[in-house]
């Protein structure tokens, strides 16, 4: 659990379990996920990144009206409706390092999540925060960013990845 798996990780397309209880074990979880996210550094996570398959989700990220950082864990998360609007916006992945491309999305969302106290939250967010967690949610099923790209595309960007990680191991 302690470090990022990068494509074609088997973990990053498996379904994350629900959570039955937001206990210490989960917040432990999500406190491990908040650092390795920080110091990626990252906007978002999802636990199957760490290779946990539970439904935890963390995010950080500064709002860029009031400037204020917004930094949270999800638990359970799960959009309950999107808005008809759609906005393209640059997409990378802490999975895929130093990959990125512009990705249609529903530009507002309502996501209910469980908090660190077992509250039900229900939260319609925009903007940025809207993406990372659109983002970060396909992660609990298994998606990612580039599947929304051409095959031929997402397999360059594979091939990329295997290259920088290659490389990588070959430094050491």
């Amino acid at each position: 659990m302690e470090k990022l798996l990068y494509i074609p990780d088997p973990l990053l397309r498996q379904k994350a379990d629900k959570i039955k209880k937001v206990g210490s074990e989960e917040i432990a979880i999500s406190n491990k996920m908040m650092q390795i996210m920080l110091n990626a550094p990252g906007v978002g996570l999802a636990a199957n990144q760490i290779g946990i398959l539970k439904q935890i989700v963390t995010i950080l990220f500064i709002d860029q009206e009031t400037k204020k950082e917004n930094k949270y864990s999800l638990f359970n998360p799960k959009i309950v409706s999107y808005s008809k609007d759609k906005i393209v916006m640059e997409e990378g992945c802490l999975s895929l390092p130093k990959q990125y491309a512009e990705i249609e999305r529903p530009k507002n969302i309502v996501v209910e999540y469980l908090d660190q106290n077992n509250k039900l939250i229900n939260k319609e967010v925009s903007g940025v925060e809207s993406r990372i967690l659109q983002h970060e949610i396909d992660h609990l099923s298994g998606k990612l960013f580039i599947d929304y790209l051409s095959p031929l595309k997402r397999n360059i960007m594979i091939k990329k990845v295997q290259k920088i990680l290659k490389n990588k191991k070959n430094e050491k």
